[in-house]
């Protein structure tokens, strides 16, 4: 008896699933509707913007401090 109310709940929570699926398909919206868009940001905010830019120089810093060690390491060291 109760095989047959699961079926039935089946079909409708994969039908209900479909739906909504749908739903959300066809209606896109923005994630952060609050936060001002620069458009030449590629979607940052300015602060995202300068955090990425910050992160960007520091890492380029360290990898030209690692890129010196090794050097150093492997070939000017006898």
């Amino acid at each position: 008896m109760w095989t047959e109310y699961f079926e039935s709940m089946l079909v409708m929570m994969v039908m209900a699933a479909l739906l909504r699926t749908s739903y959300e398909l066809a209606s896109p919206k923005p994630d952060n509707p609050g936060i001002d868009m620069d458009p030449d940001t590629h979607g940052l905010a300015p602060q995202q913007k300068e955090w990425a830019e910050k992160a960007v120089k520091r890492y380029a810093e360290v990898q030209e401090k690692k890129w010196r060690n090794w050097n150093e390491a492997m070939f000017e060291r006898a």
